[in-house]
């Protein structure tokens, strides 16, 4: 009987005690206030976050319109004319001369695999690689190599001029030295830039308007600094100077990605020239079995194919090989 007592007791003190810690322990340790606050400050959010939401909107909507703008401008660049892409090679040609080039080589081709017996298909083809593909490759080599002695020469080119302003020399002058002493394709891009000034353009916007005949990045940055420079003053030894570090980070970033990637580019020159490199030898050891690919019709055809997909194959590869920094 005492033991049930005794449990009935616990048990009610258990429960008194349960409905305390419930309802009076929230009153005296502050909590229904702190709810209470709360409660309030969740009232109050809701305009203070569609004020940030409305902020934050703008913000994005300005970001995604810069976004479309530099997008806008890199689609425009890589739409250049064939005029300034001869330039930009470095060629004095006219857009008719090229043409006119373009249209002897498709013809020389297109009559040299009639007279080879390669068939109507083989010859349409080649003409147009001879006519269409080649002399643009050949337009984009010389611009890339054109570019690469242009990048080769211009961190030396801005010591010069660095060193000319710390010696006292006007801007113009310094680049006066820079156009008589370094080699082309520098010296020709720095020529212009000062017969463009001399007819009365400012020479900030000269130096801007280096891009457009030199589009490598480095050349942007050149003519940003001395635009900024020119219209809002500062140091500009050492702008030009903090310059000068960028471009050499820059090419030893560039050569270091090189040396990185020629295992992969040996890989793939291996891979790419196998096919032809079979072919070859199986012409050499057995003519009469490998002749029919260009002899006979699907052979022909079948030749085409292989031309296309090995083409992809390689560009596939040069995509992935070939890193932009």
């Amino acid at each position: 009987m005492k033991m049930q007592t005794l449990a009935l007791a616990f048990l009610a003190a258990t429960a008194l005690g349960g409905l305390a810690w419930v309802f009076l322990y929230p009153i005296l340790s502050g909590e229904r206030k702190a709810e209470n606050r709360r409660a309030s400050i969740a009232r109050s959010e809701p305009a203070a976050s569609r004020q940030t939401d409305k902020n934050q909107r703008t913000r994005r909507e300005q970001v995604e319109g810069s976004l479309k703008e530099l997008e806008a401008r890199r689609k425009k660049d890589k739409r250049v004319p064939l005029g300034v892409r001869l330039t930009q090679a470095g060629l004095d040609w006219t857009t008719q001369k090229f043409l006119v080039i373009s249209g002897i080589l498709a013809a020389v081709f297109f009559v040299l695999a009639l007279l080879f017996g390669g068939g109507l298909l083989a010859a349409i083809g080649l003409a147009f690689a001879g006519g269409f593909g080649l002399p643009r490759w050949a337009l984009s080599y010389l611009k890339k190599r054109r570019e690469k002695n242009f990048l080769k020469a211009l961190p030396d080119a801005v010591d010069v001029i660095v060193r000319g302003i710390k010696a006292g020399l006007p801007l113009f002058e310094s680049i006066k030295v820079v156009a008589a002493d370094s080699p082309d394709p520098l010296r020709s891009e720095f020529l212009a830039i000062i017969e463009t000034q001399a007819i009365g353009m400012p020479l900030g916007e000269a130096c801007a308007r280096l891009y457009e005949r030199m589009p490598v990045p480095e050349a942007n940055f050149f003519g940003i600094v001395i635009a900024i420079q020119q219209k809002s003053g500062g140091n500009l030894s050492e702008a030009l100077g903090n310059l000068s570090k960028v471009l050499r980070d820059r090419k030893k970033m560039a050569e270091k990605i090189q040396a990185m990637s020629m295992e992969a580019k040996a890989s793939a020159g291996i891979i790419g020239s196998l096919p032809p490199t079979v072919m070859l030898l199986v012409y050499l050891s057995t003519p009469g079995y490998i002749s029919v690919l260009w002899t006979h019709p699907t052979g022909q055809l079948m030749l085409v194919g292989c031309v296309v997909w090995m083409s992809i194959g390689i560009f596939v590869m040069k995509k992935m090989i070939n890193f932009d920094f």
